[in-house]
């Protein structure tokens, strides 16, 4: 993939860009194997591959420059903006958007945020895709000073822009470098973007944790349901489960299946796409997913874990050893805490492992492996 940016070294966010494609996959399967090297793996699945470039289905973007003339990008440390618009990790789909959106923020007189000045409104623009064809536009604000301005220029945008059916703005009042804050204002009677991988219906409201990579998402989700439907399994718990799509993928009518995660917004998605699949022995709830499993003496037998990057913890991993469930699906997105999480559970043996590489020309990936109880 060839970038200007990346050449011109105004961006390096793709730190191993300069690296081919199968070294990539190489060097994070070697990274992988070494983690995993005090386990015995019964089976390694070969990687799934990404598409080099326009994978992303999401963009975050530093609004800088003025009102007339505003810059979508990141600031440097030294205060420098860059403009990250023709970045070629984002689809085509996304210029025309922000083609229009540079003379929306003058007509609703959305001034950018400036830093050192601590003056301004407009901080950041965050702009979500679905497969569907679909987009969710999210303005970042430092206060609702400019929400009726925001809100009278809004019926111009749209008719610039119908693929924009949810649009919102989030409430960010902190100098800090903090992406988005508590407050979320709907500005469409739509309130959540529709999304289908494999034929599961599932939602992104604004606030909710989404997979920044589609295919390799879709992927991840269909393998995480092939392994589990070969399984002696009808009970499981989905932890950390963010909008449901890996739980929704392995339910089966006959399945009884709990899905946990703290964030609100993701559980009303969750629960929507299970109505919609008639799924009837499905409980989805707003939760801490350690403190409730570790509050409950029933276990079922199969617990599917997909935490944030520090893992699931020593807490739930003493609950799993002692509980005892068949299987343990993890499904992690920082293969160091997973494998520190794995040693805490000395009764489980490492069955299968496959490497997902959600996040081309970066030293990340996403990894999904079965444990079975010895």
């Amino acid at each position: 993939m060839h970038c200007a940016l990346y050449d011109a070294n105004r961006c390096r966010s793709c730190q191993w860009l300069e690296k081919p494609y199968s070294q990539q996959l190489s060097e994070k399967q070697a990274q992988l194997a070494q983690l995993l090297a005090a386990q015995p793996v019964s089976e390694w699945l070969p990687p799934v591959t990404s598409v080099p470039q326009a994978f992303r289905n999401k963009a975050k973007m530093v609004v800088s420059g003025s009102v007339e003339r505003p810059l979508f990008g990141m600031v440097q440390r030294d205060g420098s903006a860059v403009d990250l618009t023709d970045c070629p990790l984002y689809p085509d789909s996304f210029a025309p958007v922000f083609a229009q959106l540079k003379p929306f923020i003058a007509r609703a007189g959305l001034t950018p945020y400036n830093i050192e000045r601590r003056r301004g409104e407009l901080k950041f623009l965050l702009l979500t895709e679905s497969t569907q064809g679909g987009m969710m536009l999210r303005f970042v604000l430092r206060s609702t000073q400019k929400l009726e301005q925001l809100r009278a220029a809004l019926p111009w945008l749209q008719q610039q822009l119908p693929q924009l059916r949810v649009i919102s703005v989030n409430i960010q009042p902190v100098h800090m470098a903090i992406l988005e804050g508590d407050e979320e204002i709907m500005l469409t009677t739509e309130q959540a973007l529709a999304e289908n991988f494999n034929h599961v219906p599932l939602w992104i409201r604004p606030q909710s944790f989404f997979q920044t990579n589609p295919q390799v998402a879709s992927a991840l989700y269909a393998t995480a349901r092939d392994w589990v439907r070969a399984l002696p399994v009808s009970s499981m718990w989905d932890l950390f489960c963010g909008v449901g799509g890996f739980g929704l993928h392995c339910a089966t009518p006959e399945m009884s299946l709990t899905g946990i995660e703290i964030s609100a917004e993701a559980i009303a998605c969750a629960s929507r796409s299970a109505e919609m699949l008639g799924l009837t022995d499905v409980r989805f709830a707003a939760l801490d997913s350690t403190q409730f499993a570790t509050s409950r003496s029933d276990i079922p037998q199969l617990v599917l874990v997909n935490p944030p990057r520090r893992g699931i913890g020593e807490a739930l991993c003493d609950y799993l050893s002692r509980m005892a469930p068949d299987y343990i699906l993890y499904s992690s997105c920082n293969a160091q805490t997973m494998a520190q999480d794995i040693a805490r559970l000395p009764d489980y043996a490492v069955t299968r492992v496959q490497l997902f590489d959600m996040f081309p020309h970066t030293a990340h990936f996403e990894v999904l492996t079965l444990l079975t109880r010895r």
